[in-house]
């Protein structure tokens, strides 16, 4: 695909994750960024100069906690790759305190093994994020809707506040909840993390420009949300968000870990169909994918 300022090929691959990071002959070439999901919200984001992780949930701390009740979090997929087997991680970056995107089972053992990795988390829950990852405050970059920070070198993010699934802000103007508009070089990405429309969010998020967008796509009803499971965008709101703020490229995400919360792979199939027939560049997450970004100008 290749609209506007912006390239995006899908490479599949066969061997393993660990196998494929080890390849040099498939690193990010010049000027290029290289994305892998993980599962769930979880992308891995490589450039010549940096891998960065957003969301990793790695482990079943969920399954663990959750085991015999309502919804036992039982994992419909493997973690495509295990803590140990990420020999280098220059960043991890954490959307808002749920677990099953800031998790104590893989941010701790990545703390732990990787003494210089720090942590990019939303500055309302620092004290929070200081457990849960396991590591001093001196570790964290505690982040709020309004900066932009350069976390690695050439390397910016800029907050955007997202609303789970409501908008909240606490009594020092910090948002629990947030998505990073991310920019690695001339490429912009978006992570949403959990996320449903609010009025204004797009043209927040058109002012940066991204050139793909990860959004996640489980959509929410009442029993969810009655049992403590806050949702996201539906399909159909995900698509809208990355056309109103002039977004190049969607990779919807969030589906196919627990039965009780996600959507239909064939049903994503299926709008991915249309929306390519139309000129609109989307995707499903898949492991097992590699998707390169570059920016054209």
């Amino acid at each position: 695909m290749s609209a506007g300022d912006v390239s995006l090929l899908n490479e599949n691959f066969s061997v393993s994750l660990r196998e494929r990071l080890a390849d040099r002959a498939t690193a990010p070439r010049d000027g290029e960024v290289v994305l892998y999901w993980l599962g769930q919200a979880g992308f891995m984001i490589e450039s010549g100069k940096f891998r960065m992780l957003i969301d990793p949930y790695l482990s079943d701390s969920l399954a663990e906690k959750y085991t015999g009740t309502k919804f036992p979090h039982t994992r419909m997929m493997a973690a495509p790759i295990t803590t140990s087997e990420l020999d280098h991680v220059d960043l991890v970056m954490c959307t808002h305190r749920h677990t099953d995107h800031m998790d104590p089972g893989t941010l701790q053992p990545l703390a732990e093994h990787l003494p210089d990795l720090r942590f990019v988390v939303p500055a309302a829950v620092t004290d929070e994020a200081i457990k849960r990852c396991g590591v001093g405050v001196e570790r964290l970059i505690p982040v709020n809707a309004g900066e932009r920070i350069e976390v690695l070198p050439d390397c910016f993010v800029s907050p955007v506040p997202s609303a789970h699934e409501t908008l909240d802000m606490d009594d020092e103007g910090r948002y629990p909840w947030l998505g990073y508009v991310i920019e690695a070089g001339r490429t912009r990405l978006y992570h949403s993390g959990d996320c449903v429309p609010y009025a204004g969010l797009a043209e927040a998020l058109a002012m940066f420009k991204p050139h793909v967008a990860m959004l996640p796509v489980n959509g929410r009803d009442a029993e969810r949300s009655g049992n403590g499971v806050p949702g996201n965008f539906t399909l159909d709101e995900a698509i809208a968000l990355a056309k109103e703020s002039g977004t190049d490229a969607l990779i919807a995400h969030h589906y196919g870990l627990f039965d009780f919360n996600t959507i239909p792979a064939d049903v994503i199939d299926k709008r991915i169909e249309r929306e390519h027939d139309n000129g609109f560049a989307m995707f499903r997450a898949q492991t097992g994918t590699a998707w390169r970004v570059k920016c054209l100008k």
